[in-house]
């Protein structure tokens, strides 16, 4: 079950909107490595904003992607493809549907 959850905002800078999905696309395989990384969704808002959704069983989880690899993607990218540094939001998941 998933207990806590991260929601980044993630805003293109003019021209980057196709390098931003494809850095997002890139980031699957990734999560993939992740065993406490129970849902991951790279998603878009709008033209220019796009966002990641992800949740994980405990603050341990949570952390643990933090500290993994596609947080340190996203950082080394962030000056290159965003307008502004991404927005990281520590969320509580009240409920939850998930396959399985």
């Amino acid at each position: 079950m998933v207990k806590v959850a991260l929601f980044v905002r993630l805003e293109a800078k003019p021209g980057k909107e196709k390098e931003v999905e494809s850095f997002l696309l890139s980031g699957l395989p990734l999560v993939n490595e992740e065993p406490a990384t129970i849902a991951w969704f790279g998603i878009r808002l709008g033209p220019s904003t796009f966002g990641i959704f992800d949740a994980f069983p405990d603050e341990a989880g949570r952390q643990a992607h933090l500290s993994g690899k596609v947080a340190a993607a996203l950082m080394e990218k962030a000056g290159e493809l965003f307008s502004e540094p991404p927005s990281i939001e520590n969320v509580d998941v009240l409920a939850a549907k998930l396959p399985g």
